[in-house]
């Protein structure tokens, strides 16, 4: 019997979702609650075996995480038939320096590699590099891209190309992870991609961390809250 405990907010559909899986998984024992201490709890607790947002906030969650463990960070995965990559960092508060961002590329293809897949990653910028100087934001996002794609080479064995502000191109090269250039565009490029586009996400899986938890979107829809389900079983049983 897998274990998964569900946070249930204001939107209803994460309720319709965990109906709608029990429906096809006997083997699924899915516990709601209703506040962010109980989601918390059930995170440490080594007898859940996977653990979900749904639709209750999430600032108060990540933090009481981020002070129990020293190397926490998220990716969105979106998976569908015909696209499928770690989107990151994309909590606004995230991925502030380039040691945030070298982590969390090494988290991310860590991760597809437990899954038998071959990690592509792909740096973003704020421009093309023929923007260089246009102002010094700009410039400096172009600068941290070339720094943080250097890094990645220097420290790890994973392949890595700057695609700077050229998002559809490192989707056309099929990178299966995408460092935006922060947390805050990070969020945007999700929520234009997924529910705006309405492209099939899984939720943001948490890296360093002991259980797995799936933080999920306040405003997703059934068939997304459903994908979430389907991954938590999953990597539970990983």
């Amino acid at each position: 019997m897998t274990n998964i405990t569900v946070g249930l907010g204001e939107n209803k559909n994460i309720l319709k979702a965990c109906e709608a899986f029990k429906k096809e998984n006997k083997n699924v024992e899915i516990t709601l609650v209703d506040n962010d201490d109980e989601l918390v709890n059930a995170i440490l607790n080594n007898n859940v075996d996977a653990v979900i947002r749904g639709s209750l906030p999430a600032s108060s969650v990540m933090k009481e995480l981020k002070s129990k463990f020293r190397d926490i960070s998220r990716a969105t995965y979106i998976n569908g038939s015909d696209v499928e990559f770690l989107l990151t960092p994309v909590g606004i508060d995230e991925g502030t320096t380039l040691d945030d961002k070298l982590k969390i590329a090494v988290h991310c293809a860590e991760f597809l590699k437990k899954q038998s897949k071959k990690p592509k990653i792909a740096v973003m910028a704020c421009g093309r590099k023929g923007d260089y100087g246009r102002s010094d934001e700009i410039s400096k996002s172009i600068d941290d891209s070339e720094k943080l794609t250097e890094m990645i080479r220097k420290n790890t064995d994973f392949e890595v190309i700057n695609h700077y502000i050229l998002i559809e191109q490192a989707i056309k090269d099929n990178c299966n992870v995408i460092i935006a250039p922060d947390g805050i565009i990070g969020n945007i490029i999700f929520r234009t991609l997924v529910l705006v586009n309405s492209w099939p996400s899984c939720g943001a899986v948490t890296f360093g961390i002991d259980g797995v938890y799936i933080d999920t979107s306040r405003d997703q829809n059934v068939e997304g809250y459903l994908r979430s389900l389907k991954l938590a079983h999953k990597l539970a049983n990983i």
